[in-house]
Order: C-alpha cells, then sequence, then structure tokens
C-alpha cells in the first residue's frame, strides 16, 4: 500500500508517518520508484504501537525509540526489553539525596529481601519507590509506608499474569512486542482500575444509603449488619477516604 492507505488504514496523518520515518520509529519501505515506496501490514501494525504507546501509554516519542530499538535487535534478551519498556513508564525520581531518601533507599531495599524479588534496588523503579516512600514521610503520611507490603501482595500476580499473557508467544516479534504492550499499556489499565474501585469502596463507605446514618464501617454495610445486634461497629473513622471524583 502506499502513504496515503497507509495513513487512512492506521488512522496517523501523514505528516506523521513522514516524521516517524525520518526519526527511525517506522521502518522504511520498499521503493518502488523514487519518489514512492510501497508499506506493509507490518508497517500499520507499527504504527498502532506507537500510537498505543504515545496516546494511552504516556511515553515520550524518546522512549518510544528507545523501546523500538531494543525489539527490533533481535540480539537482546525478552528480559531487557521489559527493562526499558518499564523504564519508560517509571518516573524519574525528584527527590533530592538526603536523609530521608537513604531511610527510603533502605526501607526498599528490606521490601526487596523479605519478598526475595530479584530486582536491582537501586534500579529506576527502585528509586522511584523510595522516592515515593520519602515525599509521603515529608508530606506526614508516613503511616501510608505500612501499606507496602499490601501494594506488594497485590502486584505479584499482576506480573505473573502479565507474564503468562507473553509467554504464549511463539514468534519472537509477537513475545516482544506483548512484553511492551503488557508493561506499557497494563500500567495504564491498572490505573484506570485502581481509580474505578477508588469510587466504588468510596460509595459504599462515604455515600452509600446504608451508611449516611450512621458511623462508618470500614468492613463495608453488610459487615454493619451483621453486627448490628452486638452494640454497633465501633469507631471507624471516615478521615481517610478517597475522592470519587477522580
Amino acid at each position: 500500500m502506499r502513504i496515503g492507505e497507509l495513513s487512512r488504514r492506521s488512522g496517523v496523518p501523514v505528516p506523521t508517518i513522514k516524521y516517524y520515518l525520518r526519526e527511525g520509529l517506522l521502518p522504511a519501505g520498499e521503493l518502488t520508484s523514487p519518489n514512492q515506496a510501497h508499506y506493509g501490514a507490518g508497517h500499520e501494525r507499527r504504527l498502532r504501537l506507537i500510537r498505543a504507546l504515545l496516546d494511552v501509554g504516556g511515553l515520550s516519542l524518546a522512549s518510544i525509540g528507545e523501546v523500538l530499538e531494543v525489539m527490533d535487535d533481535p540480539e537482546q534478551p525478552v528480559h531487557k526489553v521489559l527493562g526499558i519498556a518499564a523504564d519508560g513508564v517509571t518516573p524519574a525520581g525528584g527527590e533530592e539525596a538526603g536523609p530521608e531518601l537513604e531511610e527510603a533507599r533502605e526501607e526498599v531495599a528490606e521490601l526487596l529481601l523479605r519478598r526475595g524479588w530479584h530486582a536491582d534496588e537501586r534500579g529506576s523503579a527502585a528509586e522511584s519507590l523510595a522516592g515515593v516512600l520519602a515525599a509521603l514521610r515529608r508530606a506526614g503520611h508516613s503511616g501510608y509506608i505500612a501499606l507496602l507490603d499490601v501494594y506488594a501482595d497485590a502486584a505479584e500476580p499482576l506480573a505473573r499474569a502479565d507474564l503468562d499473557y507473553v509467554q504464549r508467544r511463539v514468534a519472537r516479534e509477537d513475545l516482544v512486542e506483548s512484553v511492551v504492550v503488557g508493561t506499557v499499556l497494563g500500567e495504564a489499565m491498572f490505573g484506570a482500575l485502581r481509580r474505578l474501585a477508588h469510587i466504588d469502596v468510596s460509595y459504599r463507605r462515604f455515600e452509600s444509603p446504608q451508611n449516611l446514618s450512621g458511623p462508618v464501617d470500614p468492613e463495608g454495610p453488610h459487615a454493619m449488619e451483621e453486627g448490628a445486634g452486638g452494640g454497633g461497629a465501633g469507631d471507624a473513622g471516615a478521615g481517610g477516604g478517597v475522592e470519587a471524583g477522580g
């Protein structure tokens, strides 16, 4: 197909396709004349991947370029592809060096050791987590750090599901693309699901009719009903709710 047809089928404007070609994000087409090139299904597939990583995954074009470069190198192990893709969605650490950050780094190292995770304690993901812990402590919410293992318990089955999906692929091209999609778009999918769950839990605790006339029970309205005959639900405190409007 010509570039106009590629644009129509992929939904990417022709000037944008030409830009991706100049930047090396999209491989050149097969020349059929000095100023005409033929493009195939692989070009359409690559364009859709680029747009998904850019529009949904939130990666920069520079990060996408790094990911695609590793993807296209058959000598690169799949584990490295996953690492490069993960780096693209990991916020850069913005915390200044100091006692709080060092303490947070120690907590991250202890977490990795405690859970037996084979990850670099000074890698980008660990540094990002350390920055979050330091920021929580500085904001006066160090109690949130106690939830680290709760978050880790949720992360482990998600990581296994991601890699189970990847391992169903046979061809290397399909495998490495699924690694990138699962890492980048899976991050976006989980973030959206977490926000939806926040909205639901917030409604059930703070807005549902069962909870409007009495104290809030962290176990939900059913637990309140079960405990109604035994003197009430106790003092649960409503101070840590997540707003439902996010």
